[in-house]
C-alpha cells in the first residue's frame, strides 16, 4: 500500500517497484557480462581483430560510463520513471538491431547505442527505490535490489554459454526483448513518478560533452594506436584531443553553478583515495576477465557454456562472505581490509597465468578464482562503504554514482590499454600458442595493478577516530549493506 511515506515494502505495490527495478538494472548488468562469453565466437564469425573485439565490449562501456551522471540528473530533473522507461526502451531496441548486424563494425556502432540506453535506466532503478518507499522500508527495498541484481550479473555468463550452446550468439541480445516489454508494463503499471523539486533547471551538457570526449579520445588512442602500428596520426591525435577534453572539464566543472561533478567531493583524501584503488583494481580486473573467456575457449578448449559456468565460483564465494566483510571492516575500520584484499586479489589474477598450462579446471582455473574471489570479498565491502563514508550524507547518492562510474572507466581503459602490453594484437586471439604467451603477461600485469592498489590504501586510507570521525572527513555513522558482483553496487540507508 501507498502512504504518506511512500510504499511498503511487504505489499504488493512495493514488490512490483523492487521487480521492475531488479529487471531493468539486471537487464544491462547481464549485458555486461555475458558479451565476453561470446567474443570468440563473434570474432570468428565476422573475422574480426583483437580491436574490433575491445571495441565490442568498451563501445558500451564508453558511453554507459560518460553518461551514467546525466542519466541520473535528466531523471531527477524530468522524472525517474520516465528516464527509466525511455532507457528501458531504447536499451532493448538497441539489442534487437545488435542481434541483427551484419558486421563488427556495425555492431560497435549499436554497442555505443545500447550503452546509452543502458545510462539512462541504472541510475534510475536505484533512484526510484529511493524516492518511492518509506524510509523504514527502503533499507530492505535496496537490500533486495542489491542481492538481486548480483545474482542477476553473476548469471549472465551461464546464460550467454547456454544460448551460445543452443541457439547463436545473436540470442545474447535477442533475449533482451521479452525483459525489456516485462520491465517497460511493470513500470508504467506499477512504478510511482518521481522527480526532485531542488534539481537544477539545466543539466550540465557541456560537462558531459566533455567527458565523452574525454573518454572516447582515450580510448580510440589506445585500442587503434596498437592496432595500427601508431603509425598514422590519429591515435595520437585522439589522445591529445581526450586529454584536452579531460582538462577542460576540470575547468568547467570548476566554474558550473550546477556540476555534473562537483569537484570539491576530491578535496577529501578518504574519498579520493578510496576512487583511485577502485580505479585500478576494478580496472585489472575488466582487463584480465576480457581476456580469460577467449582463453579458455581457444587455448583450454572450452566450449562457451563450460567458459561461463567457470566464474560461478566467484559468486558463490561473494555471496558467502560480503556481509561478513562488511560487519568486519565496520569494527575495525577499512584500512585494513583495503590493504590485503586488492593483494590477494593481485595474487589470484596473476596465478590464472596457470590457466594456459594447466588444462585441468579444478587444478587450474579453481584455485585462481577462488582466491581472487576471496580477495575481492575482503575488498569490496569496505571500499563501498569508505567511499559513501567520505561524502557529505547530502551527496551519498552522487558519490556512489561516482565510484560505480570510476570502476566502470578503470575497466575501459585496462581493456583499451592490457592487450597491447601483453603483445596480444591483431588476430592473435585466434592462434592458441600466441594467445598463451600474451594472457600469461597479461595476468601478470593485472595482479601487479592489483597489488599497487593495496599499496595506495596502505598509504592513503585512514580509519575512523574516536566518536565516530574519519581522519579525513569527520562523521561516518551511517548503516550499509554490501554486495560486489558486478562494478560495486553502493548502497546506503538516508
Amino acid at each position: 500500500m501507498l502512504d504518506q511515506g511512500g510504499l511498503r515494502y511487504k505489499s504488493g505495490a512495493g514488490r512490483w517497484v523492487v521487480a521492475a527495478t531488479v529487471l531493468g538494472s539486471g537487464m544491462a548488468s547481464i549485458d555486461a557480462t555475458v558479451v565476453g562469453i561470446a567474443l570468440p565466437t563473434i570474432g570468428r564469425e565476422f573475422r574480426a581483430s583483437v580491436a574490433q573485439l575491445q571495441w565490442v565490449v568498451n563501445g558500451y562501456t564508453l558511453t554507459l560510463a560518460a553518461l551514467l551522471l546525466v542519466g541520473g540528473s535528466l531523471g531527477d530533473r524530468f522524472g525517474r520513471r520516465r528516464v527509466f522507461a525511455i532507457g528501458v526502451v531504447w536499451f532493448t531496441l538497441a539489442s534487437a538491431a545488435c542481434a541483427l548486424a551484419p558486421g563488427a563494425s556495425v555492431l560497435i556502432v549499436l554497442r555505443v547505442l545500447q550503452g546509452v540506453g543502458g545510462a539512462l535506466l541504472t541510475p534510475g532503478s536505484l533512484a526510484i527505490l529511493q524516492a518511492s518507499f518509506r524510509e523504514e522500508d527502503r533499507g530492505r527495498a535496496i537490500g533486495a535490489w542489491t542481492g538481486l541484481g548480483g545474482v542477476a550479473s553473476a548469471t549472465g555468463p551461464f546464460l550467454g554459454g547456454y544460448l551460445i550452446a543452443v541457439a547463436s550468439w545473436r540470442w545474447i541480445f535477442f533475449i533482451n526483448l521479452p525483459i525489456g516489454l516485462a520491465v517497460l508494463l511493470l513500470a508504467i503499471r506499477h512504478v510511482p513518478e518521481s522527480r526532485d523539486d531542488d534539481a537544477p533547471r539545466h543539466v550540465d551538457l557541456p560537462g558531459a560533452v566533455l567527458v565523452m570526449t574525454a573518454l572516447a579520445g582515450v580510448t580510440y588512442g589506445l585500442i587503434e594506436g596498437p592496432a595500427q602500428g601508431w603509425h598514422g596520426p590519429g591515435p595520437a591525435i585522439a589522445l591529445v584531443v581526450g586529454g584536452a577534453a579531460a582538462c577542460l572539464f576540470v575547468l568547467v566543472e570548476a566554474r558550473s553553478p550546477a556540476p555534473l561533478l562537483p569537484l570539491d567531493l576530491f578535496r577529501r583524501r578518504q574519498f579520493t583515495v578510496t576512487n583511485a584503488v577502485t580505479f585500478v583494481v576494478y580496472g585489472a580486473l575488466g582487463g584480465v576477465l576480457f581476456l580469460l573467456p577467449v582463453v579458455l575457449q581457444v587455448v583450454g578448449g572450452y566450449s562457451p557454456l563450460a567458459s561461463g559456468v567457470a566464474l560461478l565460483p566467484l559468486t558463490g564465494v561473494m555471496l558467502l562472505l560480503s556481509s561478513t566483510s562488511g560487519r568486519l571492516a565496520s569494527r575495525i575500520g577499512p584500512r585494513l581490509q583495503m590493504t590485503v584484499g586488492p593483494v590477494v586479489v593481485g595474487c589470484g589474477l596473476a596465478l590464472l597465468s596457470r590457466v594456459t598450462t594447466d588444462s585441468s579446471y579444478v587444478t587450474g582455473v579453481l584455485p585462481a578464482v577462488l582466491l581472487f574471489g576471496l580477495g575481492l570479498a575482503i575488498t569490496v565491502a569496505p571500499l563501498t562503504a569508505t567511499a559513501l563514508s567520505a561524502a557529505p550524507v547530502e551527496h551519498a547518492g552522487l558519490a556512489s554514482a561516482v565510484n560505480n562510474d570510476v570502476a566502470r572507466i578503470g575497466g575501459l581503459i585496462a581493456v583499451a590499454v592490457l592487450p597491447a602490453l601483453s603483445g596480444i594484437s591483431g588476430s592473435a586471439y585466434l592462434h592458441p600458442d600466441q594467445l598463451a604467451t600474451g594472457f600469461r603477461t597479461a595476468a601478470v600485469i593485472g595482479g601487479i595493478w592489483c597489488v599497487v592498489g593495496g599499496v595506495v590504501a596502505g598509504l592513503g586510507i585512514r580509519n575512523p577516530v574516536a566518536g565516530g570521525e574519519t581522519a579525513a572527513t569527520g562523521p561516518a555513522s551511517r548503516e550499509f549493506m554490501y554486495c560486489g558482483l558486478d562494478a560495486p553496487p553502493q548502497v546506503t540507508r538516508d
